[in-house]
């Protein structure tokens, strides 16, 4: 009888334990999702207050922030420079592309065309701020140009109606128009533009509408090192090892992650080191500081007309193969092509 009562007491002390035992495992479980989300909103908070301002987006990149013209911008793009594409969203909610960068038409498409119609909602695709809210009759009608600290500019075009106001900070995802037809359109569709220091990127590179998401976390433009209008502490002669003009875009891009990136800017270190030294080795001499017999440095007093007359050209000619009009101004230390 004692054995039994024994027993039984054993189990009630034991079922005691493990009631207890498991009612501080709950305590504690219930604690770590509070702990757990407290230390998220504070990394929330510190990830934000170490944010570019976005009262200067991208202010290492541009030194100027004109809001009469797309393309007039100055500053300088390290080789290599890569685009943080986390935190975006996308412009809209079609999936539809009706037009590809590229050729169209004789001239080129510097966007990609997704089919909206008129009143869709047009948000912002990343953080930035508004650089130009514009209209234009036979270009981008209504239109917003908004300038991220990631590096890019992103243009929206054709919209029936405009939401913000030049100088305004936005966040991804606010509402900035509305989708239309204005301008040179025919039909309502959003023309969607990405550009880095004034020269088109194909968006495609960046977004996939189809999907509704980036093509990477990142995108690294494999361009050249590319100055505009601006003096850079670098010589003449590196200027002009380092700055590119090609048809069309000046830029090619390809998505890339954090270790393909790291990997293959330290390839590139090395066989720059190995070229410039195969170079002195073989070029005692100092290099002549013009480019090319194909290209010119503007200099100071400059014009297109002089431009042509030392080279035996015409002034329409050069404005054909450099893309620029007659009264287009030039800038200290731009290439201009001559054929």
């Amino acid at each position: 009888m004692d054995f039994y009562r024994t027993r039984k007491f054993i189990g009630v002390a034991l079922l005691t334990m493990t009631s207890v035992s498991s009612f501080a495992q709950d305590l504690i479980a219930s604690q770590a999702p509070s702990d757990k989300r407290l230390k998220e909103i504070r990394d929330v908070r510190i990830t934000h207050t170490l944010k570019v301002d976005l009262q200067n987006p991208a202010s290492d990149i541009y030194t100027d922030w004109r809001q009469d013209y797309l393309r007039a911008v100055t500053g300088h793009v390290p080789a290599n420079f890569k685009v943080d594409l986390r935190g975006f969203c996308m412009p809209t909610t079609s999936r539809k592309v009706t037009s590809n960068f590229g050729r169209r038409w004789h001239k080129q498409h510097e966007g990609i065309d997704v089919k909206v119609y008129i009143g869709d909602t047009i948000r912002a695709a990343f953080d930035g701020k508004i650089r130009i809210t514009k209209f234009e009759r036979r270009g981008y009608g209504y239109h917003v140009v908004i300038r991220h600290p990631n590096g890019l500019e992103t243009l929206y075009g054709h919209l029936s109606k405009i939401l913000v106001d030049k100088d305004q900070i936005v966040k991804a995802g606010d509402i900035i128009g509305l989708g239309g037809n204005t301008g040179r359109s025919y039909g309502s569709h959003l023309h969607f533009e990405t550009r880095l220091l004034g020269e088109p990127i194909d968006p495609a590179f960046m977004f996939d509408f189809e999907k509704q998401d980036v093509t990477a976390d990142f995108y690294v433009c494999n361009n050249k090192a590319m100055t505009k209008g601006v003096e850079d502490e670098m010589n003449i002669e590196q200027m002009e090892n380092e700055v590119a003009l090609r048809e069309g875009s000046i830029l090619t891009s390809s998505g890339i992650s954090e270790l393909a990136t790291a990997e293959a800017q330290q390839t590139e270190s090395m066989n720059n080191t190995a070229s410039l030294n195969d170079s002195d080795a073989k070029n005692a001499k100092k290099r002549p500081t013009t480019t090319s017999a194909t290209t010119h440095r503007v200099k100071s007093g400059d014009t297109l007309s002089s431009i042509a007359k030392r080279y035996h050209t015409s002034v329409d000619k050069l404005c054909r193969i450099n893309k620029i009009k007659k009264n287009s101004i030039l800038s200290l230390n731009q290439i201009i092509k001559l054929s």
